[in-house]
């Protein structure tokens, strides 16, 4: 698929992307950390933000402990998928927040994943990335594994295998308008590309459900972040999360808007150096969260803000005259010095 052949597949916008779930802005009953809405909560002219929640920190459900999560989408069935990077698969209900169902995920050997990325296909089946390979599977809701895993280009792979980095690779995932092109983002750069160019690789479809590989694009992120989250938009265009953490200072989070649509297919580009010839995903500061009011939130080691912590996931849970509704968690890492915190956001496109 070359990128006229992604413009014009993009201009059609699914009916499931239009009815997208919306999620209430009223918290769980018991999580006297969520706060609502004002009209002060704006973080910049396009982001604002109408609350948060830290019910769900350091709770357990039927015996798994909720956190670690490091994606979020929107089930058929109106509910959130969440999963862990410790291998489990939560349903939340997408008003409280609460878990109503848990399952544990592996690979086709019964391993473990390294779970990163989160999509709900058009069949209601869940495709997952794991960035220990790295490599994305299908399952069905009750976690079980649906076929072999996607095909993966050798230079994605985690070294010694490829010039990935160990915990550097498909963290983001996210299907864009019209279901049949998927997108994983990789965390990090290659070994031989530029510090901060990333590798957002694509997969194709026909009227099945099996994709190939298709096209590749590289994408500058900030000095010092990493892409740790990509959503679709229905016209083509995404939103991304770029994430990074110093000792002693705490996290830097922020929100871009990305447009792949003019974007060089890099697939068969070796070395990402920052070639003139070279068109990389175009992008737009939407937000720095740091310039987020605090709403109150306390935070568990030194933050920019309290408010901030590990935040990796993200998934819009609606759309609506005044913009995007757009929910994000935190991983914990199941750190008593961490946060398992939800985010509701506005998003205001330019």
């Amino acid at each position: 698929m070359r990128s006229r052949s992604l413009r014009t597949r993009l201009a059609t916008v699914t009916a499931a992307l239009a009815a997208a779930t919306t999620l209430g802005t009223a918290g769980p009953a018991h999580a006297h950390a969520t706060v609502n809405a004002s009209p002060s909560h704006a973080c910049s002219p396009a982001v604002s933000i109408d609350g948060f929640s830290d019910a769900l920190d350091k709770t357990t459900y039927e015996g798994t402990f909720v956190g670690n999560f490091s994606a979020l989408a929107v089930n058929r069935d109106g509910s959130l998928a969440a999963v862990s990077d410790r291998s489990a698969l939560f349903t939340l209900d997408a008003r409280t927040l609460r878990p109503t169902g848990v399952v544990p995920l592996a690979d086709d050997k019964g391993a473990e994943l390294d779970s990163e990325g989160l999509v709900v296909d058009r069949d209601g089946t869940l495709l997952v990335s794991s960035e220990k390979e790295p490599s994305v599977r299908r399952y069905d809701r009750e976690g079980r594994l649906l076929g072999g895993s996607l095909p993966v280009p050798e230079a994605l792979r985690v070294a010694p295998a490829g010039r990935a980095v160990t915990n550097g690779t498909f963290e983001g995932l996210t299907l864009l308008p019209g279901g049949r092109t998927l997108l994983a983002s990789m965390e990090y750069a290659l070994s031989g590309d530029s510090a901060g160019i990333v590798r957002f690789q694509t997969w194709d479809r026909g009227r099945g459900q099996d994709f190939r590989l298709s096209d590749q694009y590289g994408y500058r992120a900030d000095s010092g972040l990493g892409v740790v989250e990509t959503a679709a938009l229905p016209d083509g265009r995404l939103l991304v999360l770029e994430r990074g953490f110093t000792s002693g200072v705490g996290n830097t989070v922020r929100l871009y808007l990305a447009d792949p649509r003019h974007a060089t297919d890099t697939s068969g580009v070796e070395n990402l150096t920052g070639q003139a010839d070279v068109r990389l995903v175009k992008k737009t500061l939407l937000t720095d969260l740091v310039t987020c009011p605090t709403l109150g939130a306390t935070a568990k080691q030194p933050q920019p803000n309290p408010l901030l912590d590990n935040i990796e996931g993200m998934t819009i849970t609606g759309y609506g005259s005044g913009g995007l509704r757009v929910l994000l968690v935190s991983d914990d890492n199941q750190n008593p010095a961490q946060t398992t915190r939800f985010y509701r956001l506005n998003v205001r496109l330019p």
